[in-house]
């Protein structure tokens, strides 16, 4: 296994150290040129900056404060220098949090990931993430023609016209979320449709459980997962070794007790944060409300970067449904839009091989009317369809607790 991307994936990990941290003052005082980093930095020497240990005396920035942040500052929260003009795309993502692409090729630095997953210059990608007003689409897609890949930009959805644009370009590998995989494969075998030509995948968005990864496998095709997010693009991915995700070259992770800004010891579970290092638009600690932990030792495909077990939860309540974010300030807007009802809890659980999301909701009154206007209220807020279960008064704990993520 020496197929590798590059030469970068196999240099010796004290040369790759070097390089980022030499590299990171410059990046620190690109990023202290935006408002927001210029506060939150405003004690910090950039030239200091040259060491984990002193990256990690730095404050993180968590995910989650972002929607306020950027509802107080459109649009970036002060967090980018330059204006929205000098990107290439502009996004938003449920929160609101808005995230702009960069102009370079590679902008979300997914070619490597793809190559370790077996695409290669010249196959047709069939990529199924949404393209509408979020970045997911965009990511898979500019990361497969960054590695000289054509792309059908499918999106999720209509099968049926799916199967014709399978049948006639003969796409070799597919993105998009495993629950899609199942769902195009399952409508393919009813209505005796041929999707053969898929034989490699890289999937993210969504947990992708040993079942269905050998229900996947056992149709011929091999996937391999990935792991990112709309802020920073490819963060990890799996590779031939199937032995834990190595971290994207181009960004410092490091692992911390969740709540803190604090590294944990090796091999323990914490919260993953993220620093990248595009001058254009840098992210400084940034704190995603993953779980994971760091494995010992290289890979044995070659690659020499960290590895990472892959995505172990979520540091707080925040959690991913059908590759999309819910936050807990989602089901608090849905609860002002109904100041009638008491707590609200979302439950996530899995329905054979798919993400299902129920609101269980406090009512006084519950009529079949109310429960439809509630389940288009959640639809509206998270861009997510689910259930709605109305309880009587009292009826869920006071824990805290607004988002229950029970998939197993």
């Amino acid at each position: 296994m020496t197929d590798h991307y590059d030469a970068r994936e196999t240099r010796d990990p004290a040369q790759r150290e070097a390089e980022l941290f030499a590299r990171l003052p410059e990046v620190l005082r690109r990023a202290m040129a935006a408002p927001a980093y210029a506060d939150r930095l405003k004690d910090v020497d950039p030239a200091t900056i040259t060491s984990r240990a002193a990256l990690a005396r730095l404050p993180v920035l968590r995910k989650s404060e972002l929607p306020a942040l950027h509802r107080a500052a459109p649009p970036f929260g002060g967090f980018v220098a330059g204006p929205p003009g000098s990107f290439a795309r502009l996004f938003t993502s449920p929160g609101p949090i808005f995230e702009p692409e960069a102009a370079q090729g590679d902008a979300w630095r997914g070619a490597r990931a793809l190559f370790a997953a077996g695409f290669r210059p010249g196959d047709v990608v069939l990529n199924t993430f949404s393209y509408h007003l979020t970045p997911g689409g965009f990511i898979f897609d500019t990361s497969a023609r960054a590695l000289g890949c054509a792309v059908i930009p499918a999106g999720p959805g209509n099968t049926e016209q799916q199967f014709e644009l399978i049948e006639a370009y003969r796409p070799i590998g597919y993105s998009g979320t495993p629950d899609f995989l199942k769902i195009l494969l399952d409508a393919a075998a009813s209505a005796r449709r041929d999707v053969s030509s898929i034989k490699r995948a890289q999937v993210s968005g969504a947990a992708f459980p040993k079942s269905l990864q050998e229900e996947i496998k056992s149709r011929g095709i091999e996937a391999y997962q990935a792991f990112g997010t709309a802020d920073l693009g490819m963060v990890a991915f799996e590779t031939e070794a199937r032995d834990g995700m190595v971290v994207n070259e181009e960004l410092i992770l490091e692992i911390v007790r969740p709540g803190t800004g604090d590294p944990v010891a090796e091999g323990d579970v914490g919260e993953i944060v993220v620093t990248s290092l595009d001058p254009h638009h840098p992210w400084i600690r940034l704190a995603l409300g993953d779980l994971t932990a760091e494995l010992p030792g290289a890979s044995p495909c070659g690659r020499t970067n960290m590895r990472i077990k892959g995505w172990m939860g979520r540091a707080d309540q925040t959690t991913k449904v059908k590759g999309m974010f819910v936050r807990p300030e989602q089901i608090a807007e849905i609860g002002k839009r109904h100041p009638e009802l008491g707590r609200l809890r979302l439950v996530v659980t899995r329905c054979g091989e798919t993400d299902v999301m129920t609101l269980k909701a406090e009512a006084v009154a519950a009529s079949a009317a109310f429960q439809s206007e509630l389940a288009a209220t959640l639809r509206t807020v998270t861009k997510l369809g689910g259930n709605v279960e109305l309880v009587g008064a009292g009826a869920l704990p006071n824990d805290g607790k607004v988002i229950s993520d029970e998939r197993s």
